[in-house]
């Protein structure tokens, strides 16, 4: 009803006045014309206050009305000119036959020209409203570009062609139409724009003003001053209250519907309905940029300044329930006062048609729509972060990588360190606060890095310890976000709401921010979804307080626009820093080149990875030249090493207790019963230990011996641990011993000699052995007397008190085996006391044990000299062989025993050289290649193995093309993106 009141007044006034004009040369602007004339374009007025706010700081606070980007009004002069008076009549006749026209033009010019009498009377009446601009949706700001008010403005004051100047009504009606498709609404919200268009011409509208200054005269103005300026800036509070939770509801109804239209997109390029590959995100291209800067140099010592979002915050400050909203899910683990964060997850979010995420080195997708996904997902965090931390430390400084893509999901990187402690409790390492302080350093230090400031709002701001962190490595707030969380508590638990607002705008404690935001995140029940705590913070913040009084603005409030400004805030710095970034490496990478090309020019840069295969075809190769052994070289080595390992035993064991017999039906009982007792007990074992043993021997020859200018040191330590790895995963065929305790048997109990000349090899092998064993014995009883007369006068060496006294003891003994050459091994007691005896008489003293130890060598020796004197008369022995010593007083039963001793040898060499070449090389290759296959997917090995200056500057030099050639391709994607 005001509305038609309103027209009524004006038309009567613009009939006045179009008659008082008669007589005036010129026509009337279009600004001094009737509202309801000029429709809608009354909001470009020049007067009006509702113009776009200008942003006034480098960092444009977001909030859910500001989606669509503001644009100014662009308004034109209006232009006057005169016409001649003979042009009137035509135009009465016009305005009498085009009635319609007449009304609109008389109320446009009388509504004007009454404004613009009562303005400057009513704007000192009426509150600044400038701060609540953004009310106004963001269409009204652009209704010029759906209706074409310079043509209307050129064409209205010429009367000449008045007549042309009939309404356009299929123009308007199609950009009306326009208007309202690009709402998905549909009706509903265009109603609801125009309502509260209505509202705000009612609050502010000059022209509104003038109407009602017309229409109520004096009595209306003094009712309208009574009302105090306290209760109208109350009720526009509330109007501006009401207004902005409407289009925050509109907004997040628009949004969802979006997000559900998207994730159909998605979906069908997923399953390729469009058939065509998808590029990759321009967010997962800078996320693997990270993640090779992340592998080249962790401790951060190369200038890494590309972009990153950190949060850091107090110990239990919300940290991870922030980040858990803007993934909206639960993906960290939780503990009730407990420590949970334990090494920086750099998470990435992105856009993708299903919630999942996965980690950088796993295929495993989790589908965060699903519980048993979430609670697993938690489940694996945890375990690399204990993984992560070694040494007793508590926390660490390993970065976990992990990438989360849903619709609608704000693209940006974020790391999550540990929380800030201010005391070290008990459980944890004693360096784990400055641990924390050194990691948040060492994030926080890069001058691109924003930095997610998060305060628990339920606790006092003076007991908080990040903040003074932060202030130190962003004094100025330049990349500075704060965020204050539980907002929810604060309010019920402070005492002064305004200490918030104190809080939030910086004034409580000395830190500088590039933006104030407060959220809340829950009940503090861990068990709430995320759309429950969404739910949950909006009805906060509508019933809040903080924002009916304006102590907190529609901006600074939920977790959902503090995504919004993190993210806007991350890409302006990711513009204004990448290329720069990509710059400082492409030096570096010359750097590396040309130390590269001066110190080893005629190498090829192969990284650690590249070396390793390298040194794995060599070893492969080595091990398969094990199969090329001949046999004859394999039954060599083993045969000596056999006999090496087991003459002693033989020796001491078998044929000197045998040779202490008086005749040969004893000697060789004798030596039957020890061999059958050592084949059933140590022999075949002995013999699988020798063979184990030439095969190690044999594999290290081949993997250590020089390769001429083709050997590589680099590859030693590897090599190496490769062997050893390979030989203790090596376990000998059990079934091995039974068959060769068989073989061995049955070599031993053949006593026939065929032939000559296996006669003489017998003695051969027979006179080598006791050879070996006198020259043991004489070497050491020349340990035990000292040197002799040549060696005292030549070399001027002397002999100590108990050599002295063993050699006068030998001299005792020597004496006693002259006397008796046929004397048995052991020495009588009586013997031993007529020696002890003799050398007391010369002054002498020695102890029996002495005479005994003296004795044994001496009659080793004299025993030895004698076989081998015997072991040369057998040489024309085999003839009395063949008739078995009849009648003959040569007996070389020692020679038979020698030639069994070598012929099981060789039997047994022989077993094991087929064994080795048909099962235990291939079983050893077998070993290798796992062993490789191990190492290869161990990079601390490798890291260990394959070390040098050289390996170090191969490896850099990789990463940093690597990094640069991502960097480019993400700078191109980018400016495409533009």
């Amino acid at each position: 009803m005001w509305r038609l009141r309103r027209a009524a007044v004006a038309c009567e006034v613009c009939q006045a006045l179009v008659k008082h004009s008669c007589g005036v040369k010129g026509s009337l602007p279009l600004q001094k014309l009737h509202l309801v004339s000029r429709s809608i374009s009354h909001l470009h007025h020049p007067t009006l206050k509702l113009q776009r706010p200008q942003i006034r700081t480098s960092f444009q606070p977001l909030s859910s009305l500001t989606n669509l980007p503001l644009r100014k009004l662009k308004l034109s002069p209006a232009k006057y000119a005169y016409q001649p008076r003979r042009h009137f009549w035509p135009a009465r006749l016009a305005a009498r036959l085009l009635k319609l026209r007449y009304i609109v033009l008389g109320s446009a010019v009388g509504g004007g020209y009454t404004a613009k009498k009562t303005f400057d009377q009513w704007k000192d009446m009426i509150p600044d409203l400038s701060d609540y601009k953004w009310i106004v949706p963001d269409i009204v700001w652009e209704i010029d570009d759906y209706i074409d008010f310079e043509k209307i403005r050129d064409a209205l004051p010429n009367s000449e062609d008045l007549t042309k100047l009939m309404p356009d009504f299929d123009r308007i009606v199609e950009s009306l139409s326009l208007l309202k498709d690009f709402f998905t609404t549909g009706h509903k919200l265009v109603s609801e724009i125009r309502e509260a268009s209505d509202l705000l011409l009612l609050l502010g509208s000059p022209g509104e003003t003038a109407f009602r200054a017309t229409d109520h005269g004096p009595e209306s103005d003094k009712l309208y001053r009574k009302v105090s300026d306290k209760e109208k800036i109350d009720q526009l509070q509330e109007e501006l209250l009401r207004t902005q939770l409407k289009y925050q509801r509109i907004l997040e109804r628009l949004e969802k519907e979006n997000k559900e239209l998207r994730k159909l997109v998605l979906q069908k390029d997923d399953k390729g309905i469009h058939h065509r590959k998808l590029k990759k995100s321009l967010i997962d291209m800078y996320s693997e940029v990270l993640d090779v800067l992340s592998d080249y140099d962790a401790s951060y010592n190369t200038q890494d300044h590309l972009p990153r979002v950190v949060v850091v915050g107090d110990q239990s400050a919300g940290k991870t329930s922030v980040l858990e909203m803007i993934a909206q899910a639960r993906i960290f683990p939780r503990g009730s006062g407990e420590m949970m964060t334990r090494s920086p997850v750099k998470v990435t979010l992105s856009e993708g048609p299903h919630h999942v995420a996965l980690f950088k080195d796993s295929s495993r997708e989790f589908d965060l729509t699903k519980e048993e996904d979430l609670a697993a997902l938690r489940h694996e965090i945890e375990i690399r972060m204990r993984k992560n931390v070694k040494d007793g430390a508590t926390v660490s400084p390993e970065t976990i990588s992990l990438n989360v893509k849903g619709p609608g999901l704000q693209r940006m990187v974020l790391v999550d360190l540990p929380g800030v402690i201010n005391t070290v409790t008990s459980g944890m390492a004693p360096d784990t606060k400055e641990t924390i302080f050194s990691i948040s350093k060492a994030y926080m230090q890069n001058p691109n890095a924003i930095i997610l400031c998060i305060q628990d709002g339920s606790v006092d701001a003076e007991r908080s310890i990040v903040t003074d962190l932060v202030s130190q490595m962003d004094p100025h707030g330049r990349r500075t976000i704060f965020v204050l969380t539980k907002v929810d508590l604060a309010e019920k638990n402070v005492a002064s709401p305004s200490r918030i607002q104190q809080i939030i705008e910086g004034k409580l404690f000395p830190m500088k921010a590039l933006g104030y935001f407060a959220v809340v995140t829950g009940k503090g029940n861990s068990s709430e979804s995320i759309e429950a705590i969404k739910e949950y913070e909006e009805e906060f913040f509508q019933n809040s307080k903080l924002l009916k009084t304006s102590m907190l603005k529609a901006h600074q409030v939920t977790t959902r626009n503090l995504s919004l400004a993190v993210s806007d805030c991350f890409w302006k710095m990711v513009r204004e820093s990448v290329e720069q970034q990509a710059d400082s490496f492409k030096a570096t990478r010359f750097n590396l080149e040309t130390e590269w090309k001066n110190n080893y020019p005629r190498l090829r840069e192969l990284d650690r990875n590249e070396l390793f295969e390298k040194a794995k075809n060599e070893i492969l190769d080595e091990v398969i030249s094990l199969s090329q052994v001949t046999p004859k070289h394999w039954e060599e080595i083993l045969q000596q090493s056999l006999w090496e390992r087991v003459s002693t035993h033989v020796i001491e064991n078998i044929y000197l207790p045998a040779a202490q017999t008086m005749n040969s039906g004893t000697f060789n009982t004798t030596v039957d019963i020890k061999l059958k007792q050592w084949t059933d007990k140590q022999l075949p074992n002995k013999a699988v230990e020798v063979a184990w043993e030439t095969l190690q021997d044999e594999f290290s020859r081949f993997m250590t011996e020089p390769k001429g200018k083709e050997h590589d040191d680099i590859f030693d330590k590897l090599k190496e641990a490769v062997r050893e790895e390979s030989i203790k995963r090596h376990k000998w065929n059990d079934f091995a011993e039974d068959s060769l305790r068989v073989i061995q048997h049955n070599a031993l109990e053949d006593r026939s000699i065929s032939d000559k000349q296996q006669w003489d090899a017998a003695i051969y092998f027979m006179e080598e052995a006791l050879q070996a064993r006198l020259k043991d014995t004489e070497s050491t009883l020349e340990n035990m007397i000292g040197p002799d007369w040549k060696k005292r006068w030549l070399y001027w060496k002397n002999r100590t008190q108990e050599q002295c006294v063993h050699n006068e003891t030998k001299n005792e003994l020597e004496k006693m085996l002259k006397c008796n050459e046929e004397h048995p091994a052991y020495l009588a007691s009586d013997e031993i006391t007529t020696v002890r005896k003799n050398l007391e008489s010369r002054g002498v003293e020695v102890d029996p044990s002495l005479i005994k130890d003296t004795w044994h060598q001496v009659y080793r020796r004299h025993f030895l000299k004698a076989a081998l004197s015997h072991c040369n008369l057998c040489r024309r022995g085999f003839y009395y062989y063949q008739r078995h010593f009849v009648d003959s007083e040569l007996e070389c039963n020692d020679v038979v025993l020698f030639w069994r001793i070598q012929r099981m040898l060789a039997i047994t060499a022989n077993t094991l050289r087929q064994q080795l070449t048909n099962t235990e090389v291939r079983r050893l290759e077998k070993n290798v290649k796992e062993v490789l296959e191990d190492f290869a997917e161990d990079g601390e090995k490798k890291l260990k193995l394959l070390t040098g200056k050289r390996v170090q500057l191969a490896e850099d030099l990789k990463k940093v093309r690597e990094i640069q050639e991502k960097l480019d391709a993400f700078i191109e994607a980018l400016h495409q993106e533009k």
